[in-house]
């Protein structure tokens, strides 16, 4: 299944290509046919089944963890977080889901710079949008979409208010980006480490005790 933000992207370079063969430009031909069959394959959602538990946390994003680390953020948390840090390659799927059946509180844009995400200052420096979940039982989450040099655009599904099951679609990164998790760690427990590869929606990363 292709995600409907993608259309533009396939049909155009598909219409340049036809023009072209109209014209006898068969490179140009070509040329819009690989980029519209690129484009499909980058947009592409396939559907995932994660495991529906309301303590379990699923990974946000395809790609390979980098980050997996404790942090404070005072200014978020009074006490230690855990921070995820996941690289999506150009060839992973794109599409962001939620890591737990929450409501979306906030949702705010950063401008930035446009840093390789494969570095650690671009998860501070870079241009980034950050979603604020909160769990049914108060637990926060924070989901922070992160752009690099190649990804330029940041497109959310969701509004604040919205109620999300997880695993559901919430957003986009088009062309190569980084997604980051941070999360309480009291009553934290991490299934994951640096180098693990994950898939959106299905991985479970972890698991936070449901608190009364």
């Amino acid at each position: 299944m292709i995600h409907k933000e993608g259309k533009n992207w396939i049909l155009f370079p598909l219409l340049f290509s036809l023009g072209s063969f109209v014209f006898k430009k068969n490179k140009f031909a070509l040329l819009g046919l690989a980029v519209s069959s690129f484009n499909a394959y980058f947009f592409r959602n396939p559907k995932r089944e994660g495991i529906l538990h309301p303590e379990l946390i699923l990974s946000p994003a395809d790609g390979k963890v980098v980050t997996c680390d404790l942090e404070e953020r005072p200014d978020w948390y009074p006490g230690y977080l855990w921070r995820i840090g996941i690289f999506m390659r150009l060839w992973d799927v794109h599409i962001n889901r939620a890591p737990v059946t929450s409501k979306v509180l906030k949702i705010q844009y950063l401008k930035g710079e446009k840093k390789p995400i494969f570095k650690e200052k671009a998860f501070i420096k870079n241009e980034k949008q950050v979603y604020l979940l909160e769990r049914e039982d108060g637990v926060p989450f924070w989901l922070i979409q992160v752009a690099g040099v190649i990804a330029r655009r940041v497109k959310s599904f969701v509004l604040p208010g919205d109620d999300l099951i997880a695993g559901e679609p919430i957003g986009i990164i088009k062309f190569g980006s980084r997604v980051e998790l941070l999360f309480p760690a009291e009553g934290a427990e991490i299934y994951v480490k640096k180098g693990h590869k994950l898939l959106a929606g299905e991985t479970v990363i972890g698991k936070i005790s449901y608190r009364k």
